[in-house]
């Protein structure tokens, strides 16, 4: 039997959460995903360079993606992408403190930031808002968590 399966260093996840006001605020971007074939609400990801340590890999996927650095850092999960054919594992973290900066995305990165009441956003995964596997996962996870701060 042959199979075809896709290496990848791995990736990371950053579940940036604002608690600095009444209620936590999720960080989302929206950006075409040609694969898709549209815009998608996401949490700010990215890949991880063969070596590098996954912490500093979030770190620098949030400031690049929305200029944004975080004083606290948890893992929180750890998960394959698509385990049939990609050996892809995410690493999902929750960022908090969080401190504006200016952005540097990638050239090809389009990117428009919102914050939204955490109420808001598991109410758009449960109504197919969001379809991001990896968001759908980490506002889920904050949903079931218990003090997660």
């Amino acid at each position: 039997m042959r199979r075809d399966i896709v290496r990848h260093p791995g990736s990371v996840v950053v579940l940036a959460v604002d608690n600095s006001r009444r209620g936590p605020r999720l960080l989302l971007e929206r950006q075409y995903r040609h694969a898709a074939g549209t815009y998608l609400w996401e949490l700010p990801a990215g890949h991880k360079d063969p070596k590098e340590n996954e912490l500093a890999a979030g770190e620098r996927e949030l400031r690049e993606e929305t200029g944004f650095t975080a004083a606290k850092w948890k893992r929180i999960l750890r998960f394959y992408v698509s385990p049939g054919f990609l050996d892809e594992r995410m690493t999902l973290f929750l960022a908090t403190g969080l401190r504006p900066g200016e952005a540097q995305p990638e050239p090809d990165e389009k990117i428009a930031l919102r914050f939204f009441p955490f109420r808001a956003a598991v109410r758009m995964v449960m109504t197919g808002r969001i379809q991001d596997a990896k968001t759908i996962a980490g506002i889920l996870w904050l949903a079931a968590a218990k003090k997660p701060f």
